[in-house]
């Protein structure tokens, strides 16, 4: 006896929205679940990255606005990070570069960093974000990502002197946009061929470490001074 096809389980058919790229026309990704990715990209594994990251840089963010309140109640405090002329988060913290928008950079991390670890935790929940919500979560971080490289060449090459909370800033925002671009590359999000999206995972990683090299490598030059006597 044959079943009747009006019966079959939707799960059992071809979604009729589907897109080329594995996308339905909602923008919400058909390959959620896709076990030939790279784990990192699943969404539990991704949920957990986001969490982790996320996390460190929001505790980092906040010691930075401790130190900031610390410093407006006492001008003279000394920072947790004040180690020498080199490595000294007070020296940062008094820069107006540290104040750019008008108040404490850290306070921009507070609520970035915590949108990060609600995103993780909703991929943990079985959250499905659509394609918009994943492109602007990826333009949000590339913002974040620019900032930082702007802190990052003022406090190198203008300040001169490093703040040991804002380069975890700096690590955890390189890590953050790397994995965020590829898995919206790997999921077409952002349309790319079978290939393209291959040399991305494979590239996800090197690029992040050389990225975090560069930074430590032009630390390295800047004060080249101070490390060889």
């Amino acid at each position: 006896m044959k079943s009747d096809p009006r019966t079959r389980h939707v799960a059992d058919r071809a979604p009729d929205d589907v897109e080329p790229g594995g996308a339905t026309r909602d923008g919400v990704a058909e390959r959620e679940h896709d076990r030939d990715l790279p784990r990192l990209y699943r969404r539990v594994q991704l949920g957990w990255m986001y969490i982790v990251g996320g996390v460190i840089g929001f505790l980092a963010a906040g010691e930075l606005v401790l130190e900031d309140v610390a410093l407006l109640k006492d001008p003279n405090h000394v920072t947790s990070c004040d180690i020498n002329p080199l490595i000294s988060c007070g020296t940062v913290m008094k820069s107006w570069q540290a104040q750019l928008f008008g108040f404490p950079n850290p306070f921009i991390g507070i609520v970035a960093f915590g949108i990060i670890i609600t995103v993780g935790v909703s991929l943990l929940a079985g959250a499905r974000f659509a394609r918009w919500y994943w492109l602007t979560l990826n333009a949000g971080i590339a913002l974040g990502f620019l900032f930082c490289v702007w802190l990052w060449s003022q406090a190198v090459y203008d300040i001169g002197a490093l703040c040991i909370y804002c380069m975890i800033v700096w690590a955890v925002m390189i890590v953050l946009l790397v994995h965020t671009t590829v898995r919206n590359i790997s999921h077409g999000v952002i349309p790319a061929s079978p290939k393209v999206a291959a040399i991305a995972q494979d590239a996800a990683w090197p690029v992040a470490v050389l990225l975090a090299i560069g930074v430590v490598v032009s630390i390295f030059l800047r004060f080249a001074g101070i490390f060889i006597r």
